[in-house]
């Protein structure tokens, strides 16, 4: 078990457009499992629940409070997990356009475990293909192991199938050793965030 000087600061994004959301539930399991490990402080950020408040903003600036702090807690986190259903073979519109707001060193090494949620086995490539590319150009440190998940792998709002949950598993324990590695911080986006 990690023992960080105080708890991880954890976000999960989820690019769930509905509620209830696979994606939602599956970054709440991550979560989870992360936190049987280390002493977390975790967050959940619904990218559905934002959709009216991030629609027409072309810059930052445009974008309402409730937002901004979405964004903040993003930049500071020492631990993102990321989630999104599969959509045309890729990550939704609406999570690239929430990425599209954050400053693009705000993510320098930090750990990222990325997941995907989609109808089929088909679009299980999609996080090495879409996801890890995105968050390569942040410079994070994206996650050996990536978590995909079909509609079959869920029932009654949570996870069910035993191969997910011990994949989910795998992936964190693989993790642990790099979210105890240092993080380079832009000061650029301190300053922003401590104005917020």
């Amino acid at each position: 078990m990690l023992s960080p000087a105080r708890p991880l600061r954890i976000v999960a994004v989820s690019g769930g457009l509905q509620r209830p959301s696979r994606a939602a539930t599956l970054c709440e399991h991550l979560l989870d499992v992360i936190g049987e490990h280390t002493p977390s402080d975790p967050q959940l950020i619904e990218l559905g629940q934002l959709a009216p408040q991030l629609a027409g903003a072309l810059w930052r600036s445009q974008l309402p409070d409730a937002v901004q702090h979405a964004l903040a807690s993003v930049e500071q986190a020492d631990v993102l997990v990321v989630a999104t259903p599969v959509y045309r073979g890729s990550y939704t519109g609406l999570f690239k356009h929430f990425f599209d707001f954050i400053d693009q060193d705000a993510l320098v090494d930090t750990p990222i475990l990325l997941a995907a949620t989609g109808g089929s086995e088909r679009h299980a490539l999609m996080i090495d293909h879409q996801l890890r590319p995105l968050f390569s150009f942040f410079q994070a440190r994206t996650l050996p192991l990536g978590v995909y998940a079909t509609d079959r792998d869920f029932a009654d709002g949570r996870l069910h199938s035993h191969a997910l949950i011990e994949r989910a598993r795998l992936a964190v324990q693989r993790a642990l050793p790099l979210l105890a590695l240092p993080r380079r911080r832009a000061p650029a986006v301190a300053e922003t965030v401590a104005t917020l």
